[in-house]
């Protein structure tokens, strides 16, 4: 009589473990699905304009292309990393159903980056010196200073959007990030058209025209806060409560761009690195081509990301730290999954995607020669990031930066160095020492969350949550 019983007890415990993985992979493909398609419409916008902007001269171009990079280096990456500090606080009010908390830290965190793009509008404004003063050309410095000045605006409106968007992520509402960035991206063509053809405003139209897109897709997200009642307990209206307790959102805030800017910035100063290699034109042009490439396959996994971030820090503040580690395990099979599955179409189509950007032979080769190792890098990059999103869900944005810290520029930047100069390997070499951080960034990440004590997550989770809560007389 006992076998079978034991039997079926292990078979309905079996049932009901797969039953768990399967609502949680069905849950965590809901979120990362929209913020995918979400994340690539966003990225569009810059990408548009660059392309209206290439067909009025090659200056044009450069100057803007030159200008788009500035501008992500030291003002897009740092709002967007600042912002990403939300995915934990709000991630986890929301957990603990301490619903009123997720308005206060949105308005609190706009409140700083705006303040932070005050800093950050005065350097844009130096655009055209700073170049000079790193050597670039005279004529690609003017262009790309009066570029960048003439996108000041958008800086205003990029922090504020950034906010909203992980607002709504941590409440798992992403229909409406995706939508809202789907009809920015249509309109933002006809902007640019009408602003850059149109009206002659050429390149500066361009500039601007990343301003009206961003300040309409942030519209369309602030309009739905207000008036959807899925947000009535959310948003609750203008608080002076967001300008308290300033000093404890940097403490996240600034670890948090920190994470995301050292990563960022290492990717861009392999392009700077590639202009100082032997023919250093077909250099560039294949290293942009791979980093463009590379970046659109990674909206993949930073969807995923930001899906396990949701997911962990909405289970660590509503005190169920089991499934924040089921939903950590179930996003690195996933992302697993994904990584060899994108790697293998990197392989196949190795020897004609180059002419998806040249015709250029000598591209297209190179480029073919580069793909085996873009694939097996993306494999490594699509597990860090999921890694990573678990790390914000859990607050663990300190221990992330120094871990990038370490990974790109005491082992990343020195190997891409050693391979491209030492050994002249060239591009080959920049992209093999950023696969080397890769590996050190997967690693260390793994080994941490591994190590990691979930129920302990939990109880910093509700003492972080309750020890911004507002007192009750206030949040009626």
């Amino acid at each position: 009589m006992d076998a079978p019983l034991l039997g079926n007890g292990a078979e309905k415990i079996g049932e009901v473990g797969e039953s768990l993985v399967v609502n949680e992979v069905r849950k965590q493909l809901y979120l990362a699905g929209p913020l995918i398609a979400a994340w690539i419409l966003q990225n569009l916008v810059q990408m548009i304009s660059v392309m209206f902007v290439g067909h009025l001269g090659e200056l044009a171009l450069s100057s803007a292309s030159i200008a788009t990079s500035f501008a992500g280096v030291t003002g897009f990456s740092l709002l967007a990393g600042m912002a990403s500090s939300l995915d934990t606080l709000c991630g986890q009010a929301f957990g603990a159903k301490q619903y009123y908390l997720l308005g206060i830290y949105k308005q609190r965190a706009i409140f700083v980056l705006t303040l932070v793009s005050i800093v950050v509008a005065i350097v844009w404004f130096y655009t055209g010196q700073i170049l000079l003063l790193f050597g670039q050309d005279p004529e690609i410095s003017a262009g790309a200073g009066s570029y960048i000045r003439w996108m000041i605006p958008a800086l205003f409106v990029y922090g504020p959007l950034q906010c909203h968007v992980r607002f709504l992520q941590t409440q798992n509402i992403v229909l409406p990030v995706m939508l809202s960035s789907g009809v920015t991206a249509l309109n933002h063509v006809f902007v640019c058209w009408l602003l850059v053809y149109k009206l002659g405003l050429g390149n500066k139209g361009a500039a601007v025209a990343n301003a009206i897109s961003y300040l309409t897709n942030v519209s369309i997200l602030a309009i739905y806060v207000w008036l959807s009642p899925a947000c009535k307990n959310t948003w609750r209206g203008l608080s002076k409560e967001a300008f308290r307790e300033i000093t404890n959102f940097l403490r996240l805030g600034v670890p948090s761009a920190l994470m995301v800017c050292l990563e960022w910035w290492s990717f861009e100063l392999l392009v700077l690195l590639s202009g100082l290699l032997p023919n250093p034109k077909l250099e560039t042009s294949v290293l942009s081509i791979c980093l463009n490439s590379g970046s659109l396959a990674f909206m993949i996994p930073f969807g995923l990301s930001a899906a396990v971030s949701t997911r962990v820090s909405n289970e660590l503040g509503a005190g169920r730290p089991q499934a924040a580690r089921l939903a950590t395990r179930v996003v690195m099979m996933v992302a697993l999954v994904v990584g060899i599955l994108m790697g293998l179409v990197m392989i196949l189509v190795r020897n004609i995607w180059g002419y998806a950007y040249s015709n250029e032979k000598e591209v297209v080769e190179y480029i073919a020669r580069m793909m085996p190792i873009l694939a097996v890098s993306f494999v490594f990059d699509d597990l860090q990031c999921v890694l990573s999103g678990v790390a914000r869900g859990c607050g663990w944005q300190k221990i992330g930066a120094c871990v990038n810290l370490g990974a790109y520029y005491l082992v990343g930047v020195p190997a891409g160095y050693f391979f491209a100069f030492v050994y002249h390997m060239g591009g080959m070499g920049l992209w093999l020492g950023i696969m080397c951080a890769l590996v050190v960034q997967m690693v260390l990440l793994l080994a941490i969350t591994l190590r990691g004590n979930w129920e302990k997550e939990a109880s910093k989770a509700k003492d972080r949550v309750f020890s911004s809560s507002l007192p009750v007389d206030m949040t009626t």
